[in-house]
């Protein structure tokens, strides 16, 4: 009987290696293709990561090596807190993050809405290729169209002088620099971000919106009872990356719009350690200030998702 009993067991060991090596060879392009994603992050998200940490704990010099520059401890981190210009930079950074959060989170989800109820669908694929395009264009070519609108002599000032009005000089105003910022955001990233909330909608059952007519509800009862349960993981998986990026404004855009007389509300963590860390070869300090960030992100992450669980009762992980 214990013979029998091995020989079973070892004949089921048998068949789950053979059932492991058929899906093995199925998948096996799919593997490979997974394994450059990770071989990717790996050579260049967590190694520099792990080199950058060592760096931040030493006075790093170009023509030296990493392992052979002088230890300097936490000098770094507290020459960070010793800066004169660090309350402001935070400032801005939290000011412009936040003005991106609430005026651009939204849009992308009205418009989906807005898009996929419509009932022409050649209409509709149009409309959505319409939105991505954008994207597409880069921070330099929608400078150009927003220095073409917004400068001194743009459309917008030969408007407001055709009517009477006075010139106004938009790109070095401190007051329209945020919103110039967070404008051009919504103009160039709004349709791409609607493809995760697209993607969330396709997989709603048709029939939920017949029934959802048949009991009489209208357009808006049925994107309250339908559209935007469907959408909701999509919602709170984007609000949680959302805020582990609040420190992390875009470098390109704000490098290109900020000029000296916006400095003290354009000026922010991103473009001090570019000035600071690359420009002065402080390495050690722009190191030092990327890991903070890293820390806080993090924090924020474990944060949002923490607060997410506990008020819907959804969450990344």
């Amino acid at each position: 009987m214990r013979v029998r009993s091995m020989a079973s067991k070892t004949d089921f060991m048998k068949e789950a290696r053979l059932q492991k090596q058929k899906k093995l060879k199925k998948y096996r392009f799919l593997y490979l293709a997974l394994a450059f994603i990770v071989m990717y992050y790996l050579l260049f998200q967590y190694i520099p990561i792990l080199w950058g940490f060592l760096i931040s704990f030493k006075d790093f010099k170009v023509g030296g090596t990493i392992m052979g520059a002088k230890w300097v401890g936490i000098s770094n981190y507290a020459a960070i807190f010793r800066d004169p210009d660090m309350l402001r930079l935070i400032r801005n950074t939290l000011v412009i993050s936040c003005s991106r959060l609430l005026f651009t989170f939204f849009p992308p989800i009205l418009l989906t809405i807005a898009i996929f109820d419509l009932r022409n669908s050649r209409f509709k694929k149009l409309s959505q290729t319409i939105v991505y395009i954008p994207h597409f264009f880069s921070w330099v070519v929608i400078y150009g169209i927003v220095y073409a609108f917004f400068s001194g002599n743009g459309f917008i000032n030969n408007l407001l002088f055709a009517a009477g009005g006075s010139r106004t000089e938009f790109m070095t105003s401190t007051k329209a620099f945020v919103p110039l910022l967070v404008g051009s955001q919504i103009w160039k990233e709004t349709g791409w971000a609607t493809i995760l909330y697209f993607a969330a909608l396709t997989g709603v059952n048709p029939e939920l919106y017949e029934a959802a007519k048949i009991d009489g509800a209208g357009p808006l009862a049925r994107i309250k009872a339908v559209t935007l349960p469907a959408m909701l993981p999509v919602v709170t998986f984007s609000l949680i990356m959302a805020m582990g990026n609040i420190l992390n404004n875009d470098f390109e855009q704000i490098l290109l719009f900020y000029n000296s007389a916006v400095y003290d509300v354009g000026d922010i963590i991103d473009t001090w350690v570019y000035r600071v860390g690359l420009g002065k070869m402080q390495y050690g300090l722009g190191a030092a200030v990327s890991m903070l960030k890293a820390v806080i992100s993090l924090f924020l992450i474990l944060a949002a998702n923490y607060t997410s669980k506990k008020t819907t009762g959804r969450g990344m992980f």
